[in-house]
């Protein structure tokens, strides 16, 4: 928590703005820590969450449910592009990455749902397994690729099979720059699928 004292409310929020670099001060989530409208003084205090604040939430929480998990884990967390990185180690690292990482999935959903809540704005948060996420992008790329160079011959559109929202993040990505190529999001929940479409440049 950081604390930014002017002497109005809307000038302590506009100094904050300005320090952490929010353009839009709806972003801006703080608590009123003091307020004074006396006839001679008047000032305002207040306490900005800053990221580092939601990622130890994040943290303690997952923390949390792992141990009802009856599991010991290593549990560290970085901040990259505003998006909060948590990297779990444990001796069990099956178990907490699940069948085709659902269980991961579902322990991402659920912080990032509960810590979203908690600080009332949405949180950028992604959690990774023993590189498990590192793992699974490479080999979501190599399958987008190798399926645009097809659609790329066939001229036929493609339908890869469901993944998260920061999977197909990454594919989007990957296939911005080849030629004839357009991807396209469709269907909705955990079904949710990538599309790769031949267009004319």
């Amino acid at each position: 928590m950081k604390q930014f004292t002017a002497k109005t409310l809307e000038e302590a929020i506009a100094l904050a703005c300005e320090e952490l670099q929010i353009e839009d001060e709806k972003d801006l989530v703080y608590t009123i820590v003091e307020e004074k409208k006396g006839l001679f003084k008047k000032s305002a205090t207040i306490e900005v969450v800053e990221i580092e604040d939601e990622a130890e939430y994040a943290v303690e929480y997952l923390r949390k449910v792992i141990a009802v998990l009856d599991i010991e884990a290593e549990i560290d967390y970085t901040i990259q592009n505003d998006r909060i990185l948590i990297d779990v180690d444990s001796d069990h690292n099956a178990i907490l990455i699940g069948r085709n990482g659902r269980t991961l999935q579902a322990l991402t959903e659920i912080t990032k749902l509960v810590t979203s809540i908690h600080f009332k704005k949405r949180i950028r948060l992604l959690i990774d397994v023993n590189n498990y996420k590192q793992g699974k992008y490479r080999k979501v790329i190599t399958i987008a690729k190798r399926t645009a160079k097809e659609v790329q011959r066939s001229k036929v559109d493609a339908t890869l099979d469901p993944m998260p929202a920061d999977e197909r993040r990454r594919v989007h990505n990957a296939l911005t720059r080849y030629s004839n190529i357009a991807t396209e999001s469709v269907g909705s929940g955990h079904r949710r699928q990538i599309v790769i479409k031949y267009v004319e440049n």
